[in-house]
């Protein structure tokens, strides 16, 4: 067996952000907590909105990370977006808890 498989089966990978990694074209990695935890609501989907917009117009592709459902999304749909920044429950994952919460 690969040791590639096991980490496959953690990440979801959003098809923008599949797109142009495959392409070889910029991406940007975006934070989640300015969502989940950084701002109050309604300015954490507020701003989630506008970051992820500034990406898109300086001619790359935002890739918000965050556990969803047990799995680590590399991007973000703005459904899930949304979810992060209107659900009080959701924790923070640092390095030290992210097996945790993935789990």
């Amino acid at each position: 067996m690969r040791t590639e498989e096991p980490a496959k089966e953690l990440l979801e990978w959003d098809e923008r952000v599949a797109t142009a990694a495959r392409q070889g074209q910029p991406i940007v990695a975006l934070e989640s907590a300015v969502i989940s935890h950084g701002l109050p609501r309604p300015a954490n989907l507020e701003t989630a909105r506008l970051l992820e917009a500034a990406v898109t117009e300086a001619g790359a592709t935002p890739a918000t990370l965050a556990v969803v459902r047990g799995r680590l999304r590399i991007g973000l749909t703005e459904q899930d977006i949304e979810q992060l920044a209107d659900d009080p429950s959701v924790q923070k994952a640092t390095r030290r808890d992210i097996a945790y919460a993935m789990t």
